[in-house]
C-alpha cells in the first residue's frame, strides 16, 4: 500500500454524484473481480459521517498492481464523467484506517430463523430474543449496487476507521477489508 490513486467525479448536471458513484463503483467492483484482484483497497477521503461517500474514490495498492489495473479498459463509458489523477507515492505522515463493509440486523425475520437454525430453539423463543424492534438501521454512507447473480439492488454501507496500527491483508472485490488497512490523508 505505498501508492495511491485519485478517481474523482466531475459535476454533472444530468447525473446526482451519488448516481455517478454508484456506477463507478460498480465498474471498479466488475473489474477487481475479473482481474482476481486481492491487493488493491479503496478509500472515500470525502465521504461525509452518515451521508454520501463523496466525490473522491481513491485506490490503493503497489504501484505495479495500480498499473496493471488501469491498464484494463473499465473506466470506459465514464471518462467524460472523471478527473484521473496520476499514481502517486504515499505521503510519509498518512495515517492507518480501516475501510470495510458494515451490514445491519434489519430483517427481523431472517434472524429469527438465524436463531432458530443456529440454536435449535423455537420460534416464539427467536421472536422473544429478537423482536421487531430490534431491528437496526445503519446510518453510514452507502452504495447502492446491484447483484450479478440475483439482479437485485442493494445497498453496500461503508465505515472507515481509524485503525491502531498497519495492518497488511487481502481485499475482497470490492476493495474493502475487514483487517487490511489502507494509508489515509
Amino acid at each position: 500500500m505505498d501508492h495511491y490513486l485519485d478517481i474523482r467525479l466531475r459535476p454533472d448536471p444530468e447525473f446526482a454524484p451519488t448516481l455517478l458513484m454508484n456506477a463507478l463503483f460498480a465498474k471498479l467492483h466488475r473489474a477487481l473481480s475479473e482481474q482476481g484482484r486481492d491487493d488493491i483497497g479503496v478509500s472515500f477521503p470525502r465521504a461525509a459521517p452518515a451521508a454520501a461517500l463523496g466525490d473522491t474514490l481513491r485506490l490503493h495498492g503497489g504501484h505495479a498492481a495500480l498499473q496493471r489495473l488501469m491498464a484494463g479498459d473499465w473506466l470506459s463509458g465514464m471518462r467524460d464523467h472523471i478527473a484521473l489523477a496520476a499514481i502517486q507515492p504515499v505521503p510519509p505522515q498518512a495515517e492507518a484506517w480501516q475501510v470495510r463493509r458494515k451490514q445491519a440486523k434489519t430483517n427481523p425475520d431472517k434472524e429469527r430463523r438465524r436463531l432458530v437454525r443456529r440454536l435449535g430453539i423455537s420460534a416464539e423463543e427467536a421472536a422473544q430474543r429478537f423482536p421487531d424492534s430490534a431491528a437496526r438501521r445503519l446510518t453510514l454512507p452507502f452504495l447502492t449496487l446491484n447483484s450479478a447473480s440475483t439482479g437485485q439492488r442493494y445497498q453496500l454501507h461503508i465505515e472507515q476507521r481509524p485503525a491502531p496500527a498497519t495492518h497488511s491483508g487481502r481485499f475482497n472485490a470490492f476493495g474493502l477489508s475487514p483487517d487490511a488497512t489502507v494509508p489515509w490523508f
